[in-house]
């Protein structure tokens, strides 16, 4: 099988050559440069750019000369051989041969997500290394793995989020057809592969559409990144959407990825009557309607209204949002931290908790203290529980830390143990962290590669430090936090597979296999069935009791997160978990149940 996204930006392979598009609005000139010879590239009136390069060819290489001056690469490039400045080459979509061409997904009810970087999640750092994992994880219990963005970024190692060619697929992880070749792998082993796409912003370098279009940007919208996107301009904001619509549909028709995430969407800023996410949610169920596709979004906002569904409970348009706040919950209870937005939980922990876990949100338009007491989120309790994915970590909240340290080096191991269970038990949607499984002992720090630019580098070496001195560990020596250019920070944060067969890695490692089995064997036939409501009490400050209801039978979550025992009353249920001494329902501190009854 072959497969090919056709879209209206960039190089097309056609029977007499390479037709190329570019939308250049704001360009006085632009010349289309290929193999070294120069082609006249004439514009229509509303900025477009096009011609056909004939004897141009899958190999070539090609770039547009704007204004007499820089030679820029393809905004919708495939692939760049030589980093985001150099020339941008023609590849044919249609040379990959697939063999999955039964596949059409998996329910999202089915999802064990297993979040990883390229580079750092295997020795090699490339596609081809963590093809040979995938039996490991598909073993392990995970049904999806989830890439961090993999656009072309400044440099050789990069999390992603500096990306500036969204349509390519960085060459420091292998090349387009290695990158097809771990999907089509995946999905033979019946695994899932969702990617992080990043639509608010573009990285600090590389990033050439100011030269030819700037109306792509608007300074009506401010981001953390500066000028915001222009998704609603008058003029431009039609094209600008389309060019992240058709991003969206060529990850997932032309390597046929099964979901995306989407980058902090409370930064997507847009004016318009329909909202880009709207647009986007519903043009990927409109144009896939026969496949399993999943849309997850990391918002701040909480913003229920873009996980609806409808009267079968599908998703209208997203399929589910990352579940913050339940990860601050079990932070604070684990580590006691209440810095930052740790404050906004660190009051009444176990109470949002509870939330949480039965309704998704713990704010729903509540003050938010970490945001000046201005309302957070929005009723989210109508939900089901597969409209939240839930993690104790990812690549954030590792990451960002100064130290990168993973919640292994920063909690109680017994008390560790529950929570991992207390999450990948839930009915919510569990997201793993790579390494998480097995207590993985390297760190996650944050690094980046924008030699030659030394002024860049120097900025975001001091910056990095600046950002943690308000820190009292790190008060009067800053020198401790890695530098994000070195190569070494790099490194230090790969994976070392190794430690699963080591003592107490290898204990964790088989304790995270034998809940995803439970997972698999109790907690997903009831989620596929329909929900019908879920109730949460706190039968003392310090303990959590949630009951999830579905159409197959109801199951339950008593947890202990206090030192003195608590008696919980089993009433006829079986208990299929528990990390206390005995099955009967006496939980001492620090332990916890999960029972499942039958249905009603």
């Amino acid at each position: 099988m072959r497969r090919a996204h056709t879209m209206a930006f960039g190089s097309e392979i056609v029977p007499d050559g390479v037709r190329f598009r570019l939308w250049a609005p704001t360009a006085q000139d632009v010349v289309l440069v290929a193999d070294g010879a120069e082609h006249a590239f004439p514009a229509s009136e509303d900025g477009w750019h096009e011609a056909t390069a004939q004897g141009a060819k899958a190999g070539t290489r090609y770039g547009f000369r704007i204004d007499n001056d820089l030679v820029v690469p393809d905004p919708a490039s495939r692939f760049q051989p030589d980093d985001v400045s150099g020339l941008s080459e023609v590849i044919d979509p249609n040379s990959f041969s697939w063999t999955d061409s039964a596949w059409t997904g998996r329910p999202f009810e089915e999802a064990v997500i297993y979040e990883l970087h390229v580079g750092t999640a295997t020795p090699e750092g490339t596609y081809a290394g963590l093809e040979k994992r995938l039996e490991d994880l598909r073993d392990l219990g995970v049904t999806a793995i989830e890439l961090l963005p993999v656009a072309d970024f400044k440099g050789s190692r990069n999390w992603g989020y500096d990306g500036v060619l969204p349509y390519a697929p960085d060459a420091a992880y292998g090349r387009p057809e290695d990158l097809k070749r771990l999907i089509d792998r995946a999905h033979a082993l019946g695994l899932m592969v969702f990617l992080d796409a990043v639509y608010n912003h573009f990285g600090p370098a590389g990033n050439y559409l100011h030269a030819y279009a700037k109306t792509f940007f608007t300074e009506r919208h401010q981001t953390p990144w500066g000028a915001g996107i222009n998704f609603d301009g008058a003029e431009s904001g039609h094209v600008v959407r389309q060019y992240f619509l058709q991003n969206a549909l060529y990850w997932l028709e032309e390597y046929h990825f099964d979901g995306l995430r989407f980058d902090a969407v409370h930064a997507i800023l847009d004016d318009s009557e329909r909202h880009f996410l709207a647009e986007l949610g519903e043009t990927v169920r409109e144009r896939l309607p026969n496949r399993n596709v999943h849309l997850i979004l990391e918002n701040e906002a909480n913003q229920a209204r873009w996980l609806e569904r409808d009267d079968a409970g599908t998703p209208r348009q997203h399929s589910a949002q990352w579940a913050d706040d339940l990860h601050h919950c079990w932070h604070v209870l684990l580590t006691g931290e209440d810095a930052g937005y740790y404050a906004s939980f660190s009051d009444r922990p176990v109470e949002h908790l509870a939330r949480c876990l039965s309704e998704g949100f713990a704010y729903q338009g509540e003050p938010f203290r970490t945001l000046d007491n201005h309302p957070r989120g929005e009723p989210s309790g109508h939900l089901p529980p597969s409209a939240f994915v839930t993690f104790l970590q990812n690549h954030d909240q590792v990451g960002n830390r100064a130290l990168g340290e993973r919640l292994s080096e920063l909690a109680d191991q017994g008390r560790l143990a529950l929570a991992r269970a207390g999450f990948l038990l839930a009915p919510q949607i569990p997201m793993l962290w790579m390494g998480e499984e097995w207590s993985a002992s390297t760190p996650f720090l944050f690094f980046v590669d924008f030699a030659p630019d030394e002024d860049l580098n120097r900025a975001v070496r001091e910056g990095r430090r600046r950002e943690f001195k308000s820190f009292a560990a790190f008060a009067d020596d800053t020198s401790v936090i890695p530098d994000p250019t070195e190569a070494k920070t790099f490194t230090d944060s790969k994976l070392d597979w190794s430690e699963r067969e080591r003592s107490p890695h290898r204990e964790v490692l088989a304790d995270t296999t034998r809940l995803l089995a439970l997972r698999r064997e109790i907690v997903v036939p009831l989620t596929k069935t329909r929900y019908r409501g879920a109730t949460a009490t706190l039968p003392r400050p310090d303990v959590v009791d949630c009951t999830w209801r579905f159409a197959g039978g109801s199951y339950r979550f008593v947890a202990n997160v206090g030192s003195e025992p608590f008696a919980s009353e089993l009433a006829g249920g079986r208990v299929f978990w528990t990390n206390a001494p005995d099955r009967s329902g006496q939980l001492p501190g620090w332990t916890g149940l999960f029972l499942s009854e039958s249905a009603a």
